[in-house]
């Protein structure tokens, strides 16, 4: 029987390396840091390289502090639990660790889960029913797109960041949906019982920020919720490092939050969410992720603590991040290469301008790492068609020797290729 599925999966496959989309796993032989040793093509000697693809954006991956709160709960905690949270699987350092997001994120409580795609995931269906209705914007995170397809509620899709769509949407929905769902007019329309406006804090494409001030605002008017993914901007972006929501000054407005412990944070493990009392307990009840998955391990927990101190004690990671994001974005625009305008270190720099934009980020990407910049190539699907692109995504632990070397390359490459003159 393997046959026939064999031979659709190696023509499914075909078909993704034809189109260069087919993703290659590149072998890193050291820890997560600015240069690190990659084997690539497979089997290629070790070199090293200058990594600027990492979401490492504090430079926490292998903090000292971080890696011996680790070691420690190893000892003091063991390994693994063996069991899901709500049978045998809570520590104290778990519900440390939730109090410790809570109060960061001035919500009333936290939950964790083993990823934000968990947390996600298990969120929606968990809080709303087919009387409801979620709002989301079009270049949404995958996880959000796939949690609210686990959820009964209607979903309406608004233009990315358009907030005279969102208010649109607002409205069909507190009037009513019925007339629009071809029900036709015989009936009075019903207005939905919940709205929840559902965006990411900063889109992880683009580097853009949402306009969460104004969703804010229009949900209030509109008597209706707002959810953050806040995975790009935990620990860095905002003047205390509280992501999105304290840059566009939501900080305490923003009823569910939700974020990783795998990018800023430290870059292992685990998700969680921030809420209000009611909504925390409801997914402690009904979230599936939470309640049918092993307890995130006591080791990652306590990095997790330990990264919250870090981020809490001190300005100097995020004032480094935010002065290295500032020279790259200067130096890349004065060379005429096309980016997003943000203050984010997410910086993508785009190939929309020509016809073989895919294909320009697949080479471009290549002939960067021959001269030791390791980033990716990104295209369709992965990002609209014609917005094919290298994102580059800076760190506090780089150098400016780094940032000038990188560059230093995209100028080299740039110009090889035409990108630049």
């Amino acid at each position: 029987m393997y046959q026939r599925t064999r031979y659709d999966l190696k023509q499914e496959l075909n078909t993704i390396k034809a189109s260069a989309l087919y993703k290659d796993e590149r072998i890193i032989l050291s820890d997560q840091k600015p240069n690190i040793l990659v084997s690539y093509p497979a089997g290629a000697p070790p070199r090293e390289v200058l990594n600027f693809c990492s979401n490492n954006y504090l430079g926490l991956a292998n903090h000292p502090a971080i890696v011996r709160a680790a070691q420690l709960a190893l000892d003091s905690h063991g390994f693994g639990l063996s069991s899901v949270r709500f049978i045998c699987g809570t520590q104290d350092l778990h519900k440390a660790l939730e109090q410790r997001i809570a109060a960061f994120y001035e919500t009333d409580d936290a939950i964790l889960y083993s990823s934000c795609y968990d947390a996600n995931g298990g969120l929606f269906e968990s809080l709303l029913s087919a009387d409801d209705v979620i709002i989301t914007d079009t270049l949404n995170h995958a996880s959000i797109i796939d949690g609210i397809r686990l959820c009964k509620a209607k979903r309406f899709l608004y233009e990315h960041s358009d907030m005279q769509a969102l208010e649109q949407k607002l409205a069909q929905a507190r009037e009513g949906t019925d007339i629009w769902d071809h029900t036709g007019l015989g009936k009075e329309p019903v207005p939905a019982r919940n709205i929840l406006v559902a965006t990411d804090g900063v889109f992880s494409m683009d580097g853009d920020i949402a306009q969460l001030d104004r969703i804010v605002e229009l949900a209030n008017r509109y008597d209706a919720l707002v959810m953050v993914d806040e995975s790009h901007a935990t620990g860095f972006l905002g003047r205390t490092g509280r992501g999105a929501i304290e840059h566009c000054g939501v900080l305490g407005q923003v009823d569910i939050i939700t974020s990783t412990l795998g990018k800023a944070m430290g870059g292992a493990m685990g998700g969680f969410t921030a809420a209000r009392k009611e909504i925390v307990e409801i997914l402690r009840q009904r979230s599936r992720p939470y309640l049918f998955s092993n307890s995130l391990a006591p080791n990652l927990v306590a990095a997790g603590i330990a990264a919250f101190d870090l981020v809490s004690q001190s300005d100097d990671l995020r004032e480094r991040l935010m002065e290295n994001t500032r020279h790259f974005r200067s130096a890349m625009t004065k060379l005429g290469f096309d980016i997003i305008e943000s203050v984010h270190p997410i910086v993508p720099v785009l190939f929309r301008k020509f016809d073989n934009d895919a294909q320009l980020a697949v080479t471009v990407s290549k002939a960067l790492y021959d001269e030791g910049i390791y980033v990716i190539g990104f295209s369709f699907p992965v990002v609209p068609k014609g917005q094919a692109r290298i994102r580059v995504q800076i760190s506090a632990a780089h150098t400016t020797g780094h940032i000038d070397a990188c560059v230093a390359a995209f100028a080299k490459v740039g110009r090889a290729h035409g990108i630049i003159r």
